[in-house]
């Protein structure tokens, strides 16, 4: 049954601390018992009070004072059983919580690009704050205050028997009948729930995709629009919703009236029993506190099982997040990538994307010499990104190899393998902190000159020194206090940081103006220096200066070589440069 899959693993997350989850059962069941005491004792008390009238005075205030004192050592056993059990579950509960957020967000970072493409960062980040919120409450109930509950019914109800085996049989059945009907609950609500959950996924999606799209929704009066569509969506879960609350509210009257209708039942049964000689009044009372006692810690207990199917979905979620696999899995075994020289070569490498579709890539190969420059160009879908994404080793292929410095991609820890590349993205990716934070991304141990130098070098440095707080300013989330040209500098001097071997310039400078991208230009230069470089683009006016160009068509190299080689040879790539740069031909063939 997937609840008892779910929660077992639930449970399983503790881990070593299983074994103070041992001592908050042994713990329970002390509190267990001693509850149990509670209406035995008042059994007796009722008992002794019953004859008291046969009873010298001495002897009644004897067997008075230590029926008493039984019961206050009960009292204070049960107060510091339940201190033990309270301080150990919070600390319990609130160590795993913070524990498998972070083991989730890692795991979630680590997972490729292509689990991202498919699943929307609102969904993520709900799992995360639903999944753990519900581990959490799932361990801080249960070993509070269900364990005992469960202790209670199963170990302690049949120890009744030994009391009055009749009363026992009796209170046995009124709690198997509360089981049954909240059994029955159950069935009827689970499936809705699940759907539910969904729904709420799909909510926290959607109003995730407006926020990070504002100045779309703003721009095209989409308000409007976007808040009938969250309204939608929050209708469905509202829809859905309220029969699952209906059963639960039915189970949470029923369960208020068991109290009642089992004390009567007690009574009846037992004064039945009692006229027959076969129940005393104090057993009678006893009863009638046992059944108090047990209706009313099943009551929570319904309560606590509604709130695990609530939440069963929500984790189930959680772990199907957790459980994804990397496409790209390391070897246990893999080595640390050495690329003193940044040789990169493709070798009759194929790639088609699982999700179907033809192939992507084809038989390609080429080698990137050491230190030059190689452009690739052709039209949008031709294969450039996907290359570019596998030497960073996002994809692996199906067919071929690729290595660098002879060393097979697949064979070398990605941590290593991403280290000796950098990358400088059309879009400059800033997170939503200082500066200063954002440049050592490209290197943690970076000193104040080190910073500095590459600012310099990104001709970055002067526009970071006339911001409110320099180094240290905070630019908004996306780097949004910043300009175009100011975020690519940023990122640049992150790559200098980093001092990869290898760099890959993806559209570094389409999104610029002229002024701005003439700037860029000129870091971009200094940064290329001495290293492996890809650049891939559209603009073909920015690999003017590409020691090799490779045409890019339907997933295969089709030509290849100098700007004004492939001029020369009339073909693909000439007829490229004829779209974006017919008035200028003459003028670049002229230069030469």
């Amino acid at each position: 049954m997937r609840f008892f899959r779910v929660y077992g693993r639930v449970l399983g997350l503790l881990g070593r601390d299983i074994r103070i989850a041992g001592f908050l059962a042994g713990a329970n069941l002390m509190v267990a018992g001693l509850q149990f005491l509670d209406p035995v004792l008042f059994g007796r008390v009722v008992n002794l009070l019953s004859r008291s009238d046969r009873l010298q005075p001495a002897e009644l205030w004897h067997q008075a004072a230590l029926l008493l004192g039984i019961w206050a050592a009960v009292g204070v056993g049960g107060i510091i059983s339940n201190i033990a059990v309270s301080l150990q579950t919070e600390r319990l509960a609130h160590r795993h919580r913070i524990r498998t957020m972070g083991t989730y967000f890692g795991h979630v970072l680590g997972l490729p690009l292509s689990f991202h493409g498919d699943t929307h960062s609102g969904r993520l980040i709900k799992a995360m704050l639903t999944g753990t919120d519900g581990l959490f409450g799932t361990w801080l109930v249960f070993f509070r205050d269900q364990l005992s509950t469960i202790l209670s019914a199963f170990v302690l109800l049949p120890m009744t028997l030994i009391l009055n085996w009749r009363l026992g049989l009796v209170l046995i059945v009124l709690v198997a009948i509360f089981l049954v009907i909240t059994g029955f609950v159950v069935k009827q609500t689970e499936t809705a729930q699940q759907r539910v959950e969904g729904l709420n996924s799909s909510l926290a999606g959607t109003a995730q995709d407006a926020l990070s799209n504002v100045m779309v929704v703003q721009s095209f009066t989409r308000l409007s629009a976007e808040a009938r569509l969250f309204g939608d969506i929050a209708q469905q879960v509202i829809k859905h919703q309220f029969p699952v609350l209906n059963w639960w509210a039915l189970v949470n009257v029923m369960t208020r009236a068991s109290s009642t209708l089992a004390v009567i039942t007690i009574v009846v049964i037992g004064t039945w029993l009692h006229v027959n000689g076969h129940a005393s009044v104090g057993e009678i009372v006893s009863f009638m506190g046992f059944a108090m006692l047990l209706i009313g810690r099943l009551e929570t207990a319904a309560s606590f099982v509604s709130s695990l199917f609530f939440k069963l979905p929500a984790l189930e979620d959680f772990f199907n997040i957790l459980d994804a696999r990397s496409s790209v899995p390391e070897k246990l075994d893999a080595r640390t990538l050495w690329a003193p020289r940044g040789e990169v070569r493709f070798d009759d490498v194929s790639f088609a994307y699982p999700n179907g579709g033809g192939p992507v890539l084809s038989h390609m190969s080429f080698t990137a010499k050491p230190g030059t420059c190689v452009a690739l160009v052709g039209h949008t879908g031709a294969g450039k990104s996907t290359a570019m994404a596998m030497l960073q080793r996002l994809w692996d292929p199906i067919d071929g190899r690729i290595t660098i410095d002879s060393q097979d991609l697949r064979e070398v820890s990605l941590d290593s393998l991403r280290a000796n590349i950098g990358v400088v993205f059309q879009e400059s990716l800033l997170f939503n902190r200082s500066i200063r934070d954002n440049l050592l991304v490209g290197h943690p141990d970076a000193t104040d000159e080190e910073i500095e130098q590459a600012c310099r070098m990104a001709d970055a440095h002067e526009f970071i020194i006339r911001q409110a707080n320099g180094y240290d300013t905070m630019i908004g989330e996306r780097g949004t206090s910043l300009s175009g040209g100011q975020k690519q500098r940023l990122a640049i001097a992150r790559a200098l940081l980093k001092n990869p071997p290898i760099l890959i310039l993806d559209e570094a400078t389409s999104a610029l103006d002229a002024a701005t991208e003439a700037r860029v230009s000129r870091a971009l230069k200094t940064l290329m220096a001495g290293r492996t470089t890809f650049i891939i683009a559209h603009r073909l006016s920015t690999v003017r200066d590409a020691d090799e160009i490779l045409v890019f068509d339907g997933g295969q190299i089709v030509e290849s070589g100098s700007f004004d080689a492939l001029i020369a040879q009339n073909g693909r790539f000439a007829e490229l440069v004829q779209t974006q740069l017919a008035p200028t031909i003459p003028q670049l063939v002229a230069a030469e």
